[in-house]
């Protein structure tokens, strides 16, 4: 196991190397340029000065080869932790990303939570329970979840209540430690729209699973010996139906972190989500390449914590 993870670990090195490369360098291929913003935002103020195009790239450091600049970059993380400056703020990109960060990472917690109070039991209850009117109930609900758009159902939420009750979900961020009732019921609606819309899908693996393993022959054995269900779907079902499971929420934890885009911008929640939106429209290209390699970083150690976690389910799995 040692080994198997410290290889794993080595492996990532190169491979947040190449995923750096390709951040840096593909962002770039996106259409306008900051120092055209730069311009027309100086034009706009009023402020009666005329600023040299190629002052501004000089200013900003973009004045060199796009390799000249990546080597800047890549030097600053691996020898300073530094991930550079917002090209449009000024201010140091990781700071501006640590202020963003407990923000998603709880709205992405809290959606996996519901994800699993949600799709487990119902998955469960649906597989042992196959062809009744709760697995059919079941496998519609499940349908229903994957169908309907997250966008679409938060913007109803947002619109409706407020025309006919005059209600809408709080805005205002309140920190945790300071009132916890009222940051959770900041997140609570958007984080149940995230969970349930994932729901679904893990949902319908448990039940597959479930059922697949239902029919080996250890559980009709466990059945022959008398054991009580709960006992034979608890301690010898789900632990072997779960490893796919589990592959699905914990890459399903990487992938929410990294996309509750549209989700931050339709309540308003000021996290990594918004912060990207806002980078991509100033052409930020430090802020745009660090979030996006923070992103694909999580993604990664989700993916080798999901790996290690399949010998704790199936002990007969053993890593090499």
């Amino acid at each position: 196991m040692r080994g198997y993870v410290i290889r794993r670990i080595l492996l990532l090195i190169p491979t947040v190397f190449f995923v750096s490369i390709i951040v840096f360098f593909l962002v770039r291929f996106v259409p306008g340029s900051i120092i055209d913003i730069l311009q027309g935002t100086l034009s706009r103020g009023g402020m009666g000065v005329t600023v040299d195009r190629s002052t501004i790239e000089h200013a900003l450091g973009l004045d060199v080869p796009a390799y000249v600049q990546y080597g800047r970059w890549i030097g600053g993380i691996i020898l300073h932790g530094n991930f550079g400056t917002s090209l449009m703020h000024g201010k140091p990109v990781m700071d501006m990303i640590a202020a963003r960060i407990p923000i998603t990472f709880e709205l992405g917690m809290l959606a996996i939570i519901i994800d699993v109070i949600i799709a487990i039991p119902v998955g469960v209850y649906s597989a042992v329970r196959q062809d009744t009117i709760g697995d059919y109930i079941a496998r519609t609900i499940s349908v229903l979840l994957i169908a309907v758009p997250s966008f679409w159902l938060a913007t109803l939420i947002m619109i409706y209540p407020s025309i006919w009750w005059g209600w809408s979900p709080p805005l205002r961020i309140v920190p945790f430690a300071q009132d916890p009732g009222a940051n959770l019921a900041i997140y609570v609606i958007p984080a149940i729209i995230l969970g349930a819309a994932t729901a679904g899908g893990t949902m319908r693996m448990t039940r597959t699973m479930m059922l697949e393993v239902m029919r080996q022959d250890y559980i009709k054995t466990a059945w022959a010996k008398g054991l009580t269900e709960m006992t034979v779907i608890t301690r010898h079902a789900m632990k072997n139906a779960f490893i796919p499971v589990i592959t699905i929420l914990g890459n399903g934890l990487g992938i929410l972190i990294g996309g509750t885009v549209i989700i931050e911008q339709i309540f308003a929640l000021p996290g990594m989500g918004m912060l990207m939106l806002q980078a991509l429209n100033d052409r930020d290209y430090p802020l745009v390449s660090a979030i996006t390699l923070l992103v694909s970083v999580f993604v990664m150690v989700c993916n080798l914590l999901v790996d290690i976690s399949y010998s704790w389910l199936d002990p007969r799995i053993t890593y090499q």
